[in-house]
């Protein structure tokens, strides 16, 4: 039997990787590691690398273990879902992964200008019905040159066709350099044994075991340039349709 809701947060607020920031503390007193992530957590002046919408944290663990000169930071709202990975970096003593518990929405606010090297999204929810909840829609794109270097990475993995075609769309809109795009990652033997195929997460191997191909985007973002939505239709994940995410008849979105 699983552990306990209540007793993985108990463990999460033990955990010295573990940083929780609800949204009313943040506009109480703000938040003490903007900044300061390098000097004041992990003790060094490493590339930061979030993990964003982290979920159980497979990525966050996997890229701390490939990349040790490199700082990786889980972020999510779930503690429940971010506690496996939280445990498990623990265990194995990374001292280079670390986990942030709070709304993705306020990013902006846990970090300071150029303290981000590199984004990581992994199988984020593709929000078909609401285009300002999307990782990658121009809402969160202002948000991330607050604390992105110019020029920082971004990587997008999904099972979804439409995320990817609208990353796509939304980097190809606004100048953003595309720098590898792929719609079948795993059917590139030159890729295999890296960290793209090499680190699964929980729904990247569900998908897989429907036998949808798993989709890659890695841009740029450049501080300085306009940002717009792209106005095209894109048809939309009907596979989705059965489960929380879209119940409609409706074949596009924006």
């Amino acid at each position: 039997m699983g552990k306990g809701k209540l007793a993985k947060f108990a463990d999460m607020a033990a955990n010295p990787l573990v940083v929780e920031c609800p949204y009313w503390k943040l506009q109480k007193e703000g938040f003490d590691l903007k900044g300061k992530w390098g000097s004041d957590f992990f003790h060094n002046q490493n590339p930061i690398v979030l993990e964003l919408g982290c979920g159980r944290g497979e990525y966050t663990v996997g890229l701390a273990r490939e990349f040790p000169d490199c700082n990786f930071i889980g972020v999510d709202i779930k503690g429940s879902r971010m506690w496996h990975g939280a445990q498990q970096a623990q265990t194995e003593g990374l001292t280079n992964a670390a986990f942030l518990r709070t709304n993705i929405e306020f990013i902006h606010e846990m970090f300071g200008p150029n303290e981000v090297s590199e984004l990581w999204l992994t199988f984020s929810d593709p929000q078909m019905k609401k285009p300002t909840k999307r990782l990658t829609s121009t809402y969160f794109i202002t948000r991330y040159r607050r604390f992105l270097i110019d020029g920082g990475i971004i990587h997008l993995k999904t099972d979804s066709n439409f995320m990817a075609t609208y990353t796509r769309l939304i980097a190809e809109a606004n100048g953003l350099p595309i720098e590898d795009f792929t719609e079948d990652l795993y059917a590139d033997p030159m890729r295999e044994g890296s960290a793209l195929t090499k680190i699964k997460t929980y729904y990247e191997s569900m998908w897989l075991d429907r036998g949808l191909s798993i989709k890659y985007i890695r841009f740029r973002l450049p501080h300085e340039g306009s940002l717009a939505e792209p106005d095209v239709e894109i048809p939309i994940d009907e596979y989705r349709s059965y489960d929380h995410e879209v119940k409609t008849t409706v074949k596009t979105r924006k």
